[in-house]
């Protein structure tokens, strides 16, 4: 009768029964919080993002400088080219009309990543949201400080394959960040490391 108590942990044995309690409340803690996470990304995301706005920021002051008002360069024959124009719409020319609307979605894209790097545990993630980040501060940079004014400055775009739209490396960037998200999100990898399948 005694081993019994013992096993079952009854009043008379309070130290199986606090191990007990101590398994039950194991048993409550979500997997989430169970499952190592190892550290954030954060760094990686703003290391990401630093390197493509830095790199965009130089490429159009060079453009600025030496390309503008200036005949084509080019690259490839008349497959590409490095051609300087102004952009007042969103990327690849399109939306002239709505320069402030692309600025303030730019603006929100930037807090949203930013809100985001909190829980951002994934290394493709980061990279991922840099490259985003870095084409986004890049193109709100010529948007806030370029002519013709604050919150309507036209980009500078550059990069001119034949037969397609004028543009830049923040739109470079932009997009072969969004890409990658795509192909994540397909995968079922989420920004917190968390890998689901639907």
């Amino acid at each position: 009768m005694a081993e019994a108590e013992r096993i079952i942990g009854t009043p008379d044995n309070p130290e199986a029964a606090g191990q007990d309690e101590k398994a039950s409340s194991d048993e409550q803690v979500s997997p989430d919080e169970q499952r190592p996470k190892g550290k954030r990304k954060i760094l990686v995301l703003f290391a990401v993002a630093v390197l493509a706005y830095a790199l965009d920021l130089v490429t159009k002051m060079i453009v600025v400088a030496k390309l503008e008002h200036h005949e084509p360069i080019e690259i490839i024959g008349d497959l590409l080219q490095f051609n300087a124009i102004r952009n007042a719409g969103a990327a690849f020319g399109m939306g002239e009309a709505f320069t402030v609307i692309f600025t303030c979605i730019a603006a929100a894209v930037i807090v949203v990543i930013v809100r985001l790097a909190r829980k951002l545990y994934s290394l493709p993630w980061a990279i991922a949201l840099g490259m985003l980040l870095g084409g986004a501060l890049g193109n709100l940079t010529d948007r806030i400080f370029r002519a013709p004014g604050v919150f309507e400055g036209a980009v500078v775009d550059f990069i001119a394959p034949k037969g397609f739209a004028v543009f830049n490396l923040a739109d470079s960037a932009i997009v072969c960040g969004g890409f990658l998200i795509v192909i994540l999100s397909f995968r079922g990898l989420d920004p917190d490391g968390t890998v689901h399948k639907d």
